[in-house]
């Protein structure tokens, strides 16, 4: 009788399970060291930090390899440096990418003002148009990026047929769903083969680390190693300690998200000041369907639109005492930010 695999919680906690030594200690050693003593003669790789090989940015990328159910993982220095880097690692010069028209402003900006530079061609398609997505497909295409649930929409993309089209023309399919955290949801489970989450929200979730983490294949993510030593994105030993520091807590955190994110969503939708509730787990939202069957829980993210406009909305801000105004999210404080102002200032409204 085979007994079943440890829970995503005990996971978040231990890694794989085992005895511990006696008198070692309880939580983690931070080794805040950037290089280590080198043997003598030795022609194995060295210790260095920069390289993404400390103890402490080793054995986080394992737990979160697990979390993902990937074979590898890595952590770099900020959620924006794992997506260039997971792109960088499956695009050429001459490449085309097709890209998810609903993906977060910073994204955008990255495949407007850079890849282009580098000669790689990217075209936006709105994620439930399928067909289109057929259509868009080039000779030179050679990868699929899509973000679910949105930002700040909290749309939840079907993978299915992408991922189907992307099997059938032999395409990569990166994920970001930085906005549903492993515990709600497992891209690679649906398809995909790369993950994409910036560990600063859910994964670390105190509103002190700035961190990304890429998860695929061994030999993917070998590359994301391969450009993040060249082009200097490892985490810091320290910053690797505390996402890991905040991992442990993530099961439990993100129930309560879910709980509070539903509760918060409810209530809006029946305040007269709000005009519009974005929450997949309104039977309102035009998603909830799909993301019943596919997230575990709908998070702790709730996009608001307040009747009267920036004025009112402005004046709502400046009333709020425990809720904060500031940018990013999922830390274990409220936060509010318009999306205007912040991760998608520059863009057009549509």
């Amino acid at each position: 009788m085979n007994r079943p695999g440890p829970g995503l919680s005990t996971i978040a906690i231990h890694g794989i399970p085992h005895r511990r030594p006696d008198w070692s200690p309880v939580a983690p050693s931070l080794y805040q060291s950037s290089t280590f003593v080198n043997p003598i003669g030795s022609d194995d790789e060295v210790l260095y930090s920069r390289y993404g090989n400390n103890p402490n940015q080793v054995e986080l990328a394992k737990k979160y390899a697990l979390l993902e159910k990937a074979d590898a993982a890595i952590f770099v220095a900020s959620g924006m440096g794992a997506t260039a880097l997971a792109h960088l690692a499956v695009l050429r010069p001459g490449d085309h990418l097709l890209s998810s028209s609903w993906i977060y402003g910073g994204t955008q900006r990255l495949f407007d003002e850079e890849l282009g530079r580098l000669g790689i061609e990217v075209t936006y398609v709105a994620p439930d148009q399928v067909r289109l997505w057929r259509k868009s497909v080039r000779k030179s295409t050679r990868a699929i990026f899509v973000e679910t649930p949105t930002n700040p929409l909290m749309r939840v993309i079907d993978l299915g047929p992408i991922s189907y089209l992307a099997e059938e023309h032999g395409l990569a399919l990166l994920v970001d769903a930085t906005f549903a955290s492993p515990v709600n949801f497992r891209p690679l489970e649906h398809g995909a083969d790369v993950v994409i989450t910036s560990a600063t929200k859910y994964l670390n979730g105190h509103s002190d680390v700035i961190a990304g983490a890429v998860a695929g294949t061994a030999s993917f993510v070998e590359e994301v190693n391969r450009l993040m030593r060249l082009w200097g994105q490892a985490i810091d030993p320290h910053a690797a300690w505390l996402v890991d520091r905040g991992m442990r807590t993530l099961a439990v955190r993100m129930e309560r998200h879910n709980s509070n994110g539903m509760a918060v969503a409810q209530w809006a939708e029946q305040h007269p000041g709000i005009s519009k509730v974005h929450y997949p787990g309104l039977p309102s939202h035009p998603d909830h369907a799909h993301a019943k069957l596919v997230l575990t829980g709908f998070g702790g993210m709730v996009g608001l639109e307040v009747k009267g406009g920036t004025k009112a909305t402005e004046r709502l801000l400046k009333r709020l005492k425990l809720v904060t105004h500031a940018p990013s999210l999922a830390g274990v404080e409220t936060l509010v930010s318009e999306p205007r102002l912040t991760s998608h200032k520059g863009i057009g409204p549509e």
